[in-house]
């Protein structure tokens, strides 16, 4: 029998499955208590960002099941490089609390569309170079086109690398599910002739790597005719989202759906979202605040896009959903000829830099805004065909810029803060 104990921030169980040894082993009561009073000991701080994160009974079976290693005789029990006293989720590596660094990196492109981006030798490079900037997520897409070229025939080899190199790094993903294979499809931002399809790929992706990833994106910018064609309020996406949410929980239950980053001015999408019915089936809400660096009346407006999602969430009765920036960014251009971009003079690399100062020690003070993803780690080669192509922390040739440079010291100094934590970034998962 199992006992349950309401401790205000969710219900914790008493069982956990040492996955290494594959042995149930109980937890008494004392010790229960032991660990819930040393969690309740964390600042208010500390305890405000991570609180929700404490997982419910339900949850907690769903993560005692997953193949993770354990030790329990470890002040670090899941690995996950945050001591078990400031741990939120202590038995899932995947969840190593609030950490908000987190970039946006392309690391599955390796087509002709994209320059090969990523050949596989390339891989171990860049994963190298996410850990030394203190990158504690990365955003990327599982591309359904990668994973089944042709109905039911799954090719993981690529992911399974990826997603095995970050991880023995202790660094997180944040899985971006889509875009329309074209078998499944007339065009690739649209959705599938049969949805059907679609929720196939979405549960053969989310079993296979619900071990090491917890957080899935559904869709990318879905409100925006680039990115997903049908425009009709977003009934359509909401509709698919409510139908991912449910296979992807029903492989995984203890997996989150984060709703697909939107446009900056996605508010307007995202209230059409909550009208359609979608306030219960996804975890977080996203959105992708661009701005001008260079004007400091549109930096401010990265305040307004939160306190108008803030006020909607009230508005919903949705208060406790956290707040995900997956994409912000701008070039970082070292001289020769600039295109712009879709805000006009780009800005340089000491101006770029200046912008992550900004992002990574103000914006992130906002309470409920959890993870901010920079648009994107490293610079493309004649993707976008204009200065978008220079969003990186690293230039194309892996050499670094200013800004990898400040991202890596805002991390540190909010490492040092938080200073009962302890990294084990080289710890082989």
């Amino acid at each position: 029998m199992i006992n349950r104990f309401n401790i205000g921030i969710g219900l914790v169980a008493l069982i956990f499955i040492a996955s290494q040894a594959r042995a149930e082993v109980l937890v008494d009561e004392r010790k229960y208590r032991e660990d819930v009073n040393s969690y309740k000991n964390n600042s208010r701080q500390w305890r405000t960002r991570n609180d929700h994160l404490v997982p419910g009974y339900e949850e907690t079976q769903a993560i005692l099941s997953l193949q993770q290693k354990r030790d329990n005789e470890s002040n670090d029990i899941d690995g996950d490089g945050v001591v078990n006293k400031a741990d939120p989720s202590m038995y899932d590596w995947r969840e190593p609390g609030y950490q908000p660094f987190g970039v946006l990196e392309f690391l599955s492109w390796n087509h002709d569309w994209n320059n090969y981006k990523y050949p596989e030798e390339d891989l171990q490079k860049i994963v190298a170079l996410l850990e030394e900037a203190g990158v504690s997520f990365v955003r990327m897409d599982f591309l359904w086109e990668d994973i089944e070229p042709e109905n039911d025939n799954f090719v993981f080899d690529k992911y399974d690398l990826i997603v095995k190199l970050l991880s023995e790094k202790n660094i997180r993903i944040l899985g971006v599910m889509g875009y329309c294979v074209s078998w499944a499809g007339e065009k690739w931002n649209s959705v599938p002739d049969n949805t059907a399809d679609f929720l196939d790929y979405v549960s053969n992706v989310v079993s296979r790597y619900k071990d090491r990833i917890k957080y899935w994106e559904v869709w990318n910018e879905p409100d925006s005719p680039k990115y997903f064609v049908v425009q009709d309020g977003m009934k359509t996406y909401t509709q698919l989202l409510k139908e991912v949410y449910t296979a992807a929980k029903k492989i995984d239950p203890s997996c989150k759906i984060v709703l697909g980053g939107m446009t900056s001015g996605g508010y307007y999408d995202i209230k059409d979202v909550y009208a359609n019915g979608g306030k219960d089936y996804f975890d977080i809400i996203n959105i992708h605040p661009f701005v001008d660096p260079l004007s400091p009346a549109d930096v401010k407006s990265i305040y307004t896009i939160y306190n108008n999602l803030e006020r909607l969430k009230s508005q919903y009765g949705d208060v406790a959903k956290k707040i995900w920036f997956t994409e912000i960014g701008c070039p970082g251009m070292r001289g020769g000829v600039s295109k712009g971009w879709w805000m006009g003079r780009s800005p340089s690399e000491s101006e770029q830099a200046q912008f992550i100062q900004t992002i990574y020690t103000d914006v992130i003070d906002l309470v409920n805004l959890e993870k901010v993803f920079w648009a994107y780690f490293r610079d493309n080669k004649d993707h976008f065909k204009d200065d978008v192509d220079y969003f990186g922390l690293v230039r194309w040739d892996f050499s670094k810029k200013p800004a990898f440079d400040i991202f890596k010291a805002k991390y540190l100094a909010w490492f040092n803060l938080h200073n009962y934590l302890y990294l084990r970034k080289r710890y082989a998962r």
